[in-house]
């Protein structure tokens, strides 16, 4: 299994941090290891809610479907994911206040069937996908709030 964690500041309000990171089509915007992002279930983001990210993976494009497992309003959200050919769970935790926020990020990545004799390499390249993201999260989180994208 890949793991990765990290932890950004954030110059927008706790509130305004966590609808937009629970919103999960919008790592489109921040993480370039995603090729798209879609919101597949109209209104607020709830347990349940699903979205629809597509990924490159092993030189093919890869669409996940991530729904909303845990949800603590305002505080915490876990998506999980699975397909074929991996199991992914991402953990975003907020909290701050009106001001500013701090984002604890933890994702895990698993490969599934014959694929988990891979999952050292999958563990040794996760590290470096995880820091493109966590840099372009450290930016989008530095600029004013952008419109939710895939609504």
């Amino acid at each position: 299994m890949a793991h990765y964690q990290a932890t950004v500041g954030s110059q927008r309000s706790a509130l305004d941090t966590f609808h937009y990171l629970a919103t999960f089509s919008n790592a489109a915007q921040w993480d370039p290891g995603v090729l798209a992002g879609e919101r597949l279930d109209p209104g607020p983001v709830r347990v349940g809610t699903r979205f629809r990210l597509t990924v490159p993976f092993l030189g093919r494009r890869l669409p996940l479907i991530y729904q909303v497992t845990e949800l603590t309003a305002g505080r915490t959200v876990v998506l999980d994911a699975t397909s074929g050919l991996l199991r992914a769970t991402d953990r975003i935790s907020v909290t701050g206040d009106s001001d500013s926020a701090t984002v604890s990020y933890a994702a895990d990545v698993r490969l599934r069937g014959p694929l988990r004799l891979l999952d050292l390499l999958l563990s040794r390249g996760f590290r470096a996908v995880g820091d493109r993201a966590t840099a372009g999260l450290a930016r989008a989180l530095s600029a004013a709030p952008a419109p939710e994208q895939g609504s």
